[in-house]
């Protein structure tokens, strides 16, 4: 019998099994398994930090939770510290062990939700309640917040709050979330992503619609929607759209060349970009516009030509760029193709410069004294989106120390998802410096 690994008693490796063991799947579409029961079992752990967790549902078992931590310094605006409950669906029949077991091997915990972000939410409860047991406060007040529907933009979670609580985030000019703060390997150099934006997202459905007919006829290639469709699929994905720098993506750029010792000015951002290991799928992302099919529907029966057919694009602008994205697909597609948005999040950038930059890098450098960081342009989307809206700049900082062999962003939504547990302990260290101190 294997012996257990000598972290699994760690408080924040037990926190992040429990909640992978609560199955809170989202199909998006309000088709969830809920996040009511792990939302009490974090409700739980807050009130037990002399917190008042307020615990609020969009619907039925669409429970979000948010509590006030005070701190040292109340001349320092609130910090929101978030993550969010709900997990994409996993197929068991795909993955090398339950899915919802969190298994530990081979030094780590597999499991939805061991990346995409329970291990992040247990890392968030374990480090404030290393600084509560001291005896101690964090430096500034803390808006912790665990939402419901991130997977589903935030639409019955973090956008729901937004909408209808934001007295919940008085006081907050910043946040801190995932995807961002975990270390890649770059050129033979250890460096930490530190999410500093995210671009913009809109998930938009193209559709074609012609005259239904018999399967059997002779009919125009324009006349039948599922091969409109299809020409326009083709000359949306074909596009090239152009690289473009910002504020994030600059620095960025800089920090690639760096770590890498090439010169900016002579080097292509993409080919930068590409050196940037494991990460380098992220990092091209950032400095353009994607539009990627994603779902098609079409037609009911094998010799029916169907009247209509459609597909679902996931597209990702630049920030501040919406507008002028949707008008360029409309182009590419052509008038004969209708263009309907089903859902729109604004993008948002933070300074990547700055006292947060700073703070970061400094309880990084407290565990790892040679941390560099490299702020990011984050291609997808988080609830840090929501909260934008109400003035609050948003960073991802989900600190974790890998593994290089450990391709960690493909981790997201993929299968076999798993977290080092000794990550984990890391990340809880440096979290837990961070909020003591800024």
């Amino acid at each position: 019998m294997t012996a257990p690994h000598p972290l699994e008693s760690d408080p924040t490796v037990a926190m992040t099994r429990d909640l992978i063991r609560i199955d809170t799947q989202n199909w998006g579409n309000g088709k969830s398994s809920g996040e009511r029961e792990a939302t009490e079992y974090l409700a739980a752990k807050l009130r037990d930090l002399g917190s008042e967790p307020v615990i609020f549902e969009s619907e039925p078992n669409r429970a979000s939770v948010v509590a006030r931590i005070p701190g040292r310094n109340p001349n320092k605006p609130a910090l929101v510290v978030h993550g969010h409950t709900d997990v994409v669906p996993a197929d068991a029949t795909h993955w090398s062990v339950d899915p919802f077991a969190a298994e530990v091997r081979d030094g780590m915990i597999w499991g939805r939700g061991a990346v995409d972000m329970k291990n992040m939410d247990a890392m968030i409860v374990t480090a404030l309640e290393r600084i509560i047991a001291s005896g101690d406060l964090p430096e500034r007040e803390l808006i912790v917040a665990f939402f419901a529907d991130e997977e589903d933009g935030g639409k019955l979670g973090a956008h729901w709050a937004v909408d209808h609580r934001p007295e919940l985030f008085a006081g907050a000019t910043e946040a801190i979330s995932e995807v961002g703060g975990y270390s890649v390997h770059v050129d033979g150099h250890r460096a930490y992503l530190l999410q500093t934006g995210e671009k913009a997202m809109i998930w938009l459905r193209l559709r074609a619609r012609r005259p239904s007919g018999h399967g059997s006829k002779v009919v125009p290639a324009e006349d039948n929607a599922v091969t409109e469709l299809a020409r326009a699929i083709v000359r949306l994905t074909n596009h090239d759209w152009p690289v473009q720098l910002n504020e994030t993506s600059t620095e960025m750029i800089h920090a690639l060349s760096a770590l890498t010792g090439a010169d900016f000015e002579s080097v292509a951002p993409d080919e930068l970009a590409l050196r940037g290991g494991d990460a380098a799928a992220w990092l091209r992302a950032s400095l353009r516009t994607t539009a990627n099919p994603t779902m098609l529907d079409g037609g009911y029966k094998h010799n029916v030509i169907p009247e209509t057919a459609s597909v679902a694009i996931d597209v990702r602008p630049l920030p501040g760029q919406e507008a002028d994205v949707l008008d360029e697909i409309q182009r590419l597609v052509g008038d004969g193709i209708e263009v309907e948005v089903d859902w729109q999040a604004i993008g948002a950038q933070a300074p990547s410069t700055g006292a947060l930059v700073d703070a970061s890098l400094a309880s990084l450098r407290a565990f790892d004294p040679d941390a560099r960081i490299i702020p990011y342009l984050l291609p997808a989307g988080t609830d840090n989106k929501s909260l934008a809206r109400l003035g609050i700049d948003g960073y991802g900082f989900a600190p974790l120390q890998l593994p290089a062999e450990l391709n960690f962003p493909a981790m997201f939504h993929g299968v076999d998802e798993r977290v080092p547990l000794e990550s984990l302990v890391f990340g809880r260290n440096v979290l837990e410096h961070f909020l003591r101190n800024y």
